[in-house]
């Protein structure tokens, strides 16, 4: 399995998701995991145009995906990104392999809990983070690889 790291950020590509982490970790593609992204296809081809070139862009709704990876092994080095916390919990309870999760921004607005700088959950959100931890997955905050990372068990 060539997962190499997972990610939310509610920005998904951007500058610093295509020239940090995918050059830290040799990325060759990143496979967003939204139903709604998966069916626009606006939204795909701006997320194919953000991307550096070299790096392939695939949107999936989660569902698929866990059915797709049951039977087909990823051969390139992939990141999985995602824009919340449910969509993670979603994906692993649907049996995507995740071992850590790294948290880069979820913008604060009316109605969500600030948790860090750049963390910001609704309720759900929070819930599906707590879900993830207990059954053991490492999250992290950490917008870029320069900054500290910061266990989310200890800011929720």
């Amino acid at each position: 399995m060539m997962i190499c790291f997972s990610r939310i950020d509610d920005r998904l590509i951007h500058g610093q998701v295509v020239t940090t982490w995918s050059n830290l970790y040799n990325i060759e593609q990143i496979i967003v995991l939204n139903d709604k992204i998966a069916g626009d296809i606006t939204q795909k081809n701006i997320l194919s145009m953000a991307a550096p070139q070299g790096i392939k862009v695939k949107a999936f709704p989660i569902k698929k995906f866990s059915e797709i990876i049951q039977t087909t092994t990823i051969t390139r080095r992939t990141m999985l990104l995602f824009s919340t916390s449910e969509d993670v919990l979603e994906a692993v309870q649907n049996g995507v392999p995740i071992e850590a999760l790294n948290v880069g921004g979820m913008r604060y607005q009316e109605g969500r809990e600030r948790l860090t700088k750049a963390v910001a959950v609704t309720p759900s959100e929070k819930k599906a983070f707590q879900t993830l931890l207990e059954h053991g997955l490492e999250i992290t905050v950490q917008m870029v690889p320069n900054d500290e990372k910061v266990n989310l068990k200890e800011v929720l």
